[in-house]
């Protein structure tokens, strides 16, 4: 028992001994004493709560913005009547007109219901050259649909149903809010199964797929893929702010990169399909020097940060509120103004008669011009590729009347006819009282018919050309 007691007692000593030594020789605790002298150091400190999940990410709840999105997300289905082409020699002499067998051809995509009785957003690409559109709902109904009306240039469509019931649907957002880095969810009906949700962030704004300065999407990196055209963006709360449009994909499958027409572009798109029948496109009336071109380096503004004023049309908002050759759009009411994109998208949610602030960057000084959009003063019409632009009070007085539109530019192949400058009355039998009328009747020349403009000279003399 003594033994047992003596060695028990050692071992205690010893780790006494060992501890201690530890304690003094190796563990090297410095004290660093903070006083109120100049010495002390100051370090800024973030006060922002950290998650007690972590990085935040599990904090973020889609359940509730995918609960309200997806029974007002549809299938759109696109039947098309096609020729296929003959299969064999006996198709080629006895088949339909030697053209081959009409065909069923089918598309898809998908869509926002945003009303409850019945009216749809989608894609202008997914309903185009239709004989036959069916919208699917999330619970598999299926209903005929009748097209509203589309705008081509904004790839956007209104459609409607008309079912039984009150049907749910999503109320526009406003786009102009949502921020780069904000989750975003993107819906879809693209299989006929029922919708999918997709989760990303917004990547960029103000995107320009054509790099012609006329677009402006919001960039995702929400999974899309081609059915999914039509679908809806929208952000935790439930609010849609976009239209899916387009990926960016070598494959046609998503890469990472997905566009959507802001939702504020889309609504004044339908605002303006059921008011007026048309989109109507209010203007400032400028011309621009777009970054990055050698015009651009020959004026020596290759970094400037907004738009470039390069030229002001006539009779135009800009032209009456003084804008000028040289000023540099830096914002357009609240919306910042860095590149062209981010005037034309916020432009696009306007209409002639609405005004807006514009500041421009003049000689160093920056001045805040309120301008009166106008409607688009001049376009080219289709088929012919005429350049025309709307009369001016001079010209209705000069020429005593009060249609027609003046030619201002003439593609090569009609360059010996001596059109330019000459008052353009009308087509065929149809008068044409503006350009948009002009632009319509264009669009309806047939390429094996003869076509008859009327003009007027500078003299005020009737001309009749005959185009083959």
């Amino acid at each position: 028992m003594k033994k047992i007691t003596s060695t028990f007692l050692v071992a205690v000593f010893a780790g006494a001994i060992t501890l201690g030594a530890y304690k003094y020789f190796f563990e090297n605790t410095k004290y660093a004493i903070v006083n109120d002298g100049t010495g002390a150091s100051m370090f800024d400190t973030s006060l922002t709560p950290t998650s007690v999940k972590g990085s935040g990410l599990n904090d973020v709840d889609f359940t509730t913005a995918a609960a309200s999105t997806v029974n007002a997300v549809v299938h759109v289905k696109n039947v098309t009547i096609g020729r296929a082409q003959p299969s064999n020699i006996m198709d080629f002499f006895y088949g339909q007109g030697g053209q081959g067998q009409e065909r069923a051809q089918v598309g898809t995509g998908s869509g926002v219901i945003i009303s409850q009785d019945g009216y749809i957003v989608t894609n202008n690409h997914v309903i185009d050259n239709f004989n036959q559109l069916q919208v699917t709902l999330n619970n598999n109904k299926t209903y005929d649909a009748e097209l509203v009306g589309t705008d081509p240039n904004s790839d956007i469509a209104l459609i409607k149903i008309e079912a039984e019931d009150d049907l749910p649907y999503l109320a526009f957002g406003d786009s102009d809010n949502i921020k780069i880095g904000e989750w975003v969810l993107a819906v879809g009906n693209p299989f006929n199964l029922t919708s999918t949700v997709t989760a990303g962030i917004v990547s960029a704004k103000a995107r320009d797929l054509q790099m012609g300065g006329s677009q402006s999407f919001i960039q995702t990196d929400a999974a899309v893929n081609p059915g999914n055209s039509g679908g809806a963006l929208v952000n935790t709360n439930g609010d849609l702010v976009g239209i899916n449009t387009a990926i960016t994909s070598q494959t046609g499958s998503y890469v990472g990169y997905s566009f959507a027409v802001p939702s504020n572009i889309a609504k004044k798109v339908v605002d303006d399909i059921l008011e007026y029948g048309n989109v109507q496109k209010g203007i400032l009336g400028i011309s621009y020097i777009p970054m990055n071109s050698p015009y651009a380096a020959e004026k020596g503004i290759q970094n400037i940060d907004g738009v470039y004023i390069d030229g002001v049309e006539d009779n135009t908002g800009a032209a009456k509120a003084d804008l000028r050759s040289g000023d540099v759009i830096k914002q357009v009411d609240n919306i910042k103004v860095h590149k062209f994109p981010d005037l034309t998208g916020y432009l696009s949610t306007k209409k002639p008669g609405d005004e807006v602030q514009v500041t421009v960057e003049r000689d160093g000084n920056q001045l805040k011009l309120p301008v009166t959009l106008t409607k688009i003063q001049s376009l080219t019409v289709p088929e012919m590729g005429l350049v025309i632009k709307n009369l001016t009070d001079k010209d209705r007085k000069q020429y005593n009347i009060k249609k027609g539109v003046r030619i201002v530019g003439v593609p090569e192949r009609y360059s010996g006819y001596g059109l330019e400058g000459k008052i353009l009355i009308a087509l065929d039998d149809s008068e044409i009282n503006d350009i948009e009328e002009a632009k319509r009747l264009f669009a309806g020349i047939s390429k094996y018919e003869k076509t008859v403009i009327t003009m007027l000279n500078n003299k005020g003399e009737r001309e009749r050309l005959i185009f083959q």
